[in-house]
């Protein structure tokens, strides 16, 4: 079974930066579309970024020109790097592949207020 171990997380002021980092125990990482998703409460899941086997990326409208998702293949780790965090992105991240496929990891929490 894949385990996912996000990090990263932490209470920032709007407009700080914050750079999660999510672990997968999984042989052949590099052959897998990874995705970051969040879920703030009482709402939906919702995909944030995703980034092929290829290093194609694509963003949420939400968060495009402020998020960078990117992948490590060696380290096995996909990070997301987070700009001009504003309160809204206020959420627990979560990574898995872009389909969602493997057990979602614990999260890591993200808070954006002044």
């Amino acid at each position: 079974q894949v385990q996912l171990v996000e990090s990263g997380g932490g209470l920032v002021q709007p407009g700080g930066s914050l750079r999660l980092s999510c672990a997968a125990s999984v042989s052949m990482f590099n052959i897998y579309g990874m995705g970051w998703f969040r879920q703030a409460p009482g709402k939906q899941r919702e995909s944030v970024a995703t980034i092929t086997s290829g290093d194609s990326a694509n963003y949420a409208d939400s968060v495009k020109g402020r998020f960078t998702i990117s992948r490590d293949n060696v380290r096995k780790t996909v990070y997301l790097q987070m700009n001009s965090l504003k309160p809204e992105d206020t959420a627990v991240y979560y990574c898995n592949t872009a389909r969602r496929t493997w057990t979602w990891g614990q999260g890591t929490q993200v808070t954006v207020s002044s």
